[in-house]
Order: C-alpha cells, then sequence, then structure tokens
C-alpha cells in the first residue's frame, strides 16, 4: 500500500491552536491570578487569536476554510455512517471535529466578552455576569478533555497521528484516500 504526504494544516491553523491551548490553559488552570491584570491580558489574546482564527475561516487556505468542514446536517449523517468503515474521509476536520472548534470557540469568545462586560462599570459586581463567566470557564474542564481524547480516538480509528498532524501541518495518507 503506496502512502503520500499531504499538507493539510498550514501555520497560522497550527500556530493559533496552539496559541490558543496555552493562553487557554494559563488562565484556566491559574498559572495567573484570577482577576488580575494578566489573567485579563492573556484572556484577551486568546479571544483576538480566536477572532484572527475565524476569519480565516472564511479567507485561509484549503482546510482551514469553513466550506472545507462546516458541520452541515448532511455531512454529519455521513460521516457517522462512515466512522470506521471505507467510507467517506476527512483530510482536514470532519464534522464531529467543527462541532467541537465551534464550541471551544464560542466558549473562549463568551468569556472574553463577559470578561471585559466585568470590568465595565455597568456591569461591575454583577453576579449573573460572574455567574455567566464562570460557568463558560468550567465548561472547558468539559469540552478540552473532550477535544483531546476525540482526537486521539479518531487517530486510533483512522490511523492517523492527529496530534502530530497539527503539529507538523502534514498527515500521512494512503494513496487512494
Amino acid at each position: 500500500m503506496s502512502t503520500t504526504t499531504v499538507k493539510v494544516w498550514d501555520l497560522w491553523v497550527r500556530l493559533t491552536h496552539w496559541t490558543v491551548a496555552i493562553g487557554v490553559f494559563i488562565n484556566l488552570f491559574e498559572l495567573t491570578e484570577e482577576g488580575s491584570t494578566w489573567h485579563e491580558y492573556v484572556g484577551y489574546a486568546v479571544a483576538g487569536i480566536v477572532v484572527s482564527r475565524l476569519i480565516w475561516g472564511f479567507i485561509g487556505t484549503k482546510y482551514a476554510r469553513f466550506s472545507d468542514f462546516f458541520p452541515t446536517p448532511n455531512r454529519i449523517k455521513h460521516h457517522l455512517q462512515s466512522i470506521g468503515s471505507k467510507g467517506e474521509k476527512h483530510l482536514g476536520h470532519n464534522p464531529f471535529g467543527a462541532l467541537m472548534m465551534f464550541a471551544l470557540w464560542g466558549v473562549i469568545i463568551g468569556l472574553g466578552v463577559t470578561g471585559y462586560m466585568m470590568g465595565m462599570d455597568a456591569y461591575w459586581g454583577e453576579e449573573w455576569l460572574q455567574e455567566g463567566h464562570e460557568l463558560l470557564a468550567n465548561s472547558l474542564y468539559v469540552l478540552i478533555p473532550l477535544h483531546i481524547l476525540s482526537a486521539i480516538g479518531m487517530g486510533f480509528v483512522e490511523k492517523q497521528n492527529l496530534v502530530k498532524a497539527m503539529i507538523t501541518g502534514n498527515k500521512t495518507v494512503r494513496r487512494d484516500y
């Protein structure tokens, strides 16, 4: 069986992925003090990077574009039917990976917005806002492990090292992939 290497993840996709991961880790595991200036700066930077990745989803390279992986009901159905079979394969994100990306991005942007609002005079001390920010942060404790385990699990199913691919940008696939 002959294989080939395909460049799937461009540099911007990989940089935004790992920079966001590091920033979330720093703030989520309290390497910065909650509410401190550093916590705010890291949070704003991460939210800004996510926004830049969203823009890249419209103008970026083939596998970075939403048109390549947007999780429509039809794509989700076909993906469910093909898991573990010789059916539909995805060089880029599969529909479940896309759903996870949108969930993570939505939560991170929500954290940026609620964090910013907590510093505004109009919302200073609002309990609902603080609780919303905390709920979003706590949701990452579920989403992140699910994201990591799913990437590892799909790597086994697809016989592909997805973590390595997100580092190098390359996937090694069968020529008939």
